[in-house]
């Protein structure tokens, strides 16, 4: 392994360690069902990739660490909830999730479907919450932001465009696939990347272009992935658009058509980063790791 990559697999593993910190304390205590279940889907590893995110671009505004760790962990649970969601029979009907039973395999659908719901609202509670030290207009603006990522302008209409591509009677084209994605995946990136600088008190828009052409790379290594990956190192199953007969970057594109796409992007991603020098390098790497990664 470079270098490069060794130190980005660090400060991803130092960001991933703080915000589960954050939301040990976040979460209700372990005991009843839904508190337990609640911990199982929030704390269950995973990458923290818009954690990472969140924090990266809150250091680059000099903004409080206790300030960025709210915006990381709420972040973190809206992350939580989708995957809990999108694991229900009635969605892609899966049964594992970063290597573990998911939460309505392990306790029932109606569990699943109330820790979704409990830690969406628990992400807002976060943010909301008088004691984080963060200025009330930002607070608001935080809220809005994440409000707009997480609905119907964002990460749900990206999920309800993909539910009604399965039933599709022609396969997205190239550009609908590009749309779909910048929402269902690209929107809670975008508001991680960009929640540094609403904190910062500074413009966003650059973090923005930064995370769109992020998650653009970072889906179409997921979509390799999905067709070339190893089941056990991804924790989950695999080739399931193939066996639905979707559309992704890679039957598109080709392999190899959609790994250059993906290098492009995270090119792009990198100049658009120029403006912060030598502060914005930990998110360079994470744009490196976006389209080399192997899980």
């Amino acid at each position: 392994m470079d270098p490069r990559t060794l130190k980005f697999h660090a400060v991803l593993s130092q960001a991933a360690t703080r915000v589960e910190a954050a939301l040990d304390g976040f979460l209700p205590k372990a005991g009843a069902p839904l508190a337990e279940a609640m911990r199982h889907a929030a704390l269950s590893g995973g990458k923290r990739m818009r954690a990472f995110l969140a924090m990266e671009s809150a250091a680059l505004f000099h903004v409080p660490a206790a300030q960025a760790l709210r915006t990381a962990a709420a972040v973190e649970c809206v992350h939580a909830y989708s995957l809990v969601h999108d694991d229900l029979p009635c969605m892609d009907d899966d049964a594992l999730r970063r290597g573990k039973p998911t939460v309505h395999v392990k306790w029932d659908e109606a569990t699943a479907v109330l820790v979704g719901d409990a830690l969406q609202a628990l992400a807002f509670e976060i943010l909301a919450a008088p004691q984080g030290g963060i200025e009330p207009r930002l607070q608001v603006r935080l809220v809005a932001r994440l409000a707009e990522a997480a609905g119907p302008a964002g990460m749900v209409g990206g999920q309800a465009l993909d539910v009604a591509a399965e039933a599709a009677a022609a396969p997205l084209t190239l550009e609908e696939i590009t749309a779909l994605q910048g929402l269902k995946t690209g929107a809670l990136i975008g508001w991680a990347a960009e929640s540094g600088a609403i904190l910062g008190k500074s413009d966003s828009a650059p973090l923005r272009a930064y995370a769109a052409d992020l998650g653009l790379a970072f889906q179409i290594r997921d979509d390799i992935l999905d067709l070339e990956g190893d089941p056990e190192a991804a924790g989950k199953r695999l080739r399931k658009d193939e066996a639905a007969g979707k559309a992704t970057f890679v039957t598109l594109l080709g392999p190899g058509g959609a790994a250059q796409k993906a290098r492009e992007l995270a090119a792009r991603a990198c100049d658009v980063l120029a403006p912060y020098g030598s502060a914005a390098e930990n998110l360079r790497l994470a744009a490196e790791f976006a389209v080399a990664r192997e899980s």
